[in-house]
C-alpha cells in the first residue's frame, strides 16, 4: 500500500457530487498519419493498455482507513479492466463542435466511481462537421481525479500515452506486461494500527509545521506593512462566478495561433502568459458588461503554481500551489490592461514562497473524519455566499509540447483542458500551447453560464481587440 500525500488527500476530502475533484483533457487526432483510412477502436485500446501498465498509479484504487482516522492509501486493483475505463462513443449527426462541447461537458459532470481506479477515457467519433479538421478525425477525452495528477503531472501522462512518430519501433523482447508492481493490501486492524503509528510519529512534525506557518503569516503581515510585499486582493468584488456551484457543467474553447501570441508579447515586451490572462480578462469584462454585472473594481482570480522545482520530489502526485492576483477587468484599453496585469502577476508571484501559496494543504492536513463533514456542510449549506472575498475563478497556463505527438499512429492536432470547479469558483480557464496553437478553454457551471457559445464570442472578440491593439502599438513604437 502507498499512502496518499497531503495534497492528494485534500482532493479526496473535498470530493462532493456538486464539485467532483476531477480534471480532463480533450485531444483531437488526424488518422491519416496512421496509414489506412481509419484507426480502429482496438488499436487505440491496445495503445493505451501498453502504456498504462507502466504507470502503476493508473492501475490502483483507493482504500479508506476505517473511521477516517488517517489519509487513505493506493492499492493495486487486482480486477483492473482497461476496457471498462476506455469507452467508445460517437456524436449523433451532424457531428459539429457544439455537440462535441455538450458531450464533453456531460462526461465531465459525472463523478468518478471512487471504488475503482480514478480515471476514464472516451474515444469519440463522428466529428464530421467540425471545421478545419482532417477527414475521419476522432477525439479522445480523458478524465482523471485530481488526486492522481496535477497540471505538470498531466504533461507526463500525455507523454506516456503518445509516441513521437507514427510508427515507432517495438522491442520484441520486452512485453508491457513484464513490468509488474504491487501495493499489498492490509486488513482493517492493520490499517487502524498504522493510523495510530502515523498519528504518533507525525505529532511533533505537525506542531512544528503549524508553528512555522504561523510565523510565516506573521512575517507576511510585517512585510506588507513595510511595503516589501503588495497587499493581496482581499477586497475583490463578487460576481455570478462566486455563486454556489451545481452538478452540471458547460465546456467551450477557442483555438489561436501561437505565432499571434508571440507577436503580441514581443510587441509589448511582456510574456505569453501576460497576454493570455489579459485576453481572458477582456472576455470576462465583455461577458459581465453584456449583463450589466461588471463591477467598477478589478476582479481577482486564483492561479495554480507548479511547485515541483521549488519543493523537489514529495509523496504527492500533486505538487501545486495557488496565488491570487487582479486581472484588471476595470480597464477598457487592452494595452493599458496588459501592463496592469503584468504588474499584478509580478506582485502575486512574490507570495509563491510563503504560506499563502498552500491553501489546498489545509483539508489534506485534517483527518478525513473531520475534513469530509466540513466540506459537505460547506457545500450543502452554500456558505460560499458569505465569503467576504470574491474570486472570478481560476486561470491556469499549461505549456504543452512543441513537437508532434501520435496516438495509435494518429497525429494530435488540437488539445483542450477541462478544470474542476469549487463552491466559490464557477469559472475555470485553461491555456494550453501545443503544435503551434494556443487553446483557451473554459469549464463552468451550466446555471451560472447558460450561454457558453456567447462567452466564446467574447473570448474571440477580446483576442481580436488585443491583436489589433498590439499591432498598432508596435507600429507606433517603430514610427
Amino acid at each position: 500500500m502507498k499512502q496518499l500525500g497531503i495534497l492528494d488527500s485534500a482532493f479526496i476530502n473535498l470530493e462532493h457530487p456538486n464539485t467532483p475533484q476531477q480534471v480532463g483533457g480533450l485531444g483531437i487526432y488526424d488518422p491519416s498519419t496512421a496509414g489506412g483510412d481509419v484507426v480502429r477502436f482496438k488499436d487505440v485500446l491496445e495503445n493505451f493498455e501498453q502504456r498504462l501498465v507502466r504507470m502503476p498509479v493508473f492501475r490502483t484504487r483507493l482504500v479508506e482507513v476505517p473511521g477516517g482516522l488517517d489519509r487513505p492509501y493506493w492499492v493495486t486493483d487486482d480486477e483492473f479492466d482497461v476496457e471498462y475505463h476506455i469507452r467508445h462513443i460517437a456524436l449523433p449527426e451532424p457531428g459539429d463542435w457544439r455537440q462535441l462541447c455538450i458531450q464533453v461537458a456531460r462526461l465531465h459532470s459525472r463523478p468518478l466511481d471512487m471504488s475503482i481506479p480514478l480515471w476514464e477515457c472516451y474515444i469519440i467519433e463522428g466529428l464530421d462537421n467540425i471545421p478545419d479538421l482532417p477527414a475521419g478525425s476522432f477525439a479522445v477525452y480523458t478524465k482523471m481525479h485530481h488526486s492522481l495528477v496535477d497540471g505538470a503531472g498531466g504533461q507526463s501522462f500525455m507523454a506516456a500515452l503518445h509516441d513521437l512518430e507514427p510508427h515507432p519501433a517495438v522491442d520484441p523482447t520486452r512485453s508491457p506486461r513484464e513490468i509488474e508492481y504491487r501495493y499489498p493490501t492490509l486488513g482493517t486492524t492493520e490499517l487502524l494500527g498504522k493510523s495510530l503509528v502515523n498519528r504518533t510519529r507525525n505529532f511533533v512534525p505537525n506542531i512544528k509545521g503549524l508553528w512555522k506557518t504561523a510565523k510565516g503569516m506573521a512575517d507576511i503581515a510585517l512585510k506588507i506593512q513595510r511595503d516589501d510585499l503588495p497587499p493581496p486582493p482581499m477586497d475583490a468584488p463578487r460576481t455570478r462566478f462566486d455563486d454556489p456551484v451545481g452538478p452540471h457543467r458547460v465546456f467551450e474553447a477557442c483555438l489561436f495561433a501561437l505565432d499571434d501570441f508571440k507577436a503580441m508579447k514581443n510587441a509589448t515586451g511582456t510574456t505569453i502568459n501576460d497576454v493570455a490572462v489579459t485576453v481572458i480578462a477582456g472576455a470576462v469584462r465583455r461577458y459581465l458588461d453584456h449583463y450589466d454585472e461588471l463591477p467598477m473594481q478589478s476582479l481577482a482570480v486564483n492561479m495554480p503554481v507548479n511547485m515541483r522545482s521549488r519543493v523537489g520530489e514529495t509523496e504527492d502526485n500533486n505538487q501545486v500551489g495557488s496565488i491570487m492576483g487582479e486581472i484588471h477587468t476595470d480597464i477598457a484599453d487592452p494595452i493599458e490592461r496588459l501592463y496592469a496585469v503584468q504588474q499584478s502577476l509580478v506582485g502575486a508571484k512574490k507570495y509563491i514562497d510563503t504560506p499563502f501559496v498552500d491553501p489546498l494543504k489545509l483539508p489534506g492536513l485534517m483527518l478525513p473524519a473531520i475534513a469530509k463533514p466540513i466540506s459537505r456542510f460547506y457545500v450543502d449549506r452554500q456558505l460560499t455566499k458569505h465569503l467576504p472575498v470574491g474570486s472570478a475563478g481560476v486561470i491556469t497556463n499549461v505549456p504543452g509540447p512543441n513537437f508532434d505527438l501520435y496516438c495509435a499512429g494518429s497525429r494530435l492536432v488540437q488539445f483542450y483542458c477541462q478544470g474542476l470547479l469549487t463552491p466559490g469558483g464557477a469559472l475555470f480557464h485553461a491555456v494550453f500551447s501545443c503544435s503551434g496553437t494556443v487553446s483557451v478553454s473554459i469549464t463552468s457551471d451550466r446555471d451560472i453560464m447558460p450561454d457558453p457559445e456567447f462567452y466564446k464570442q467574447c473570448l474571440q472578440a477580446s483576442f481580436d481587440e488585443m491583436k489589433a491593439a498590439c499591432a498598432a502599438f508596435a507600429k507606433q513604437l517603430q514610427g
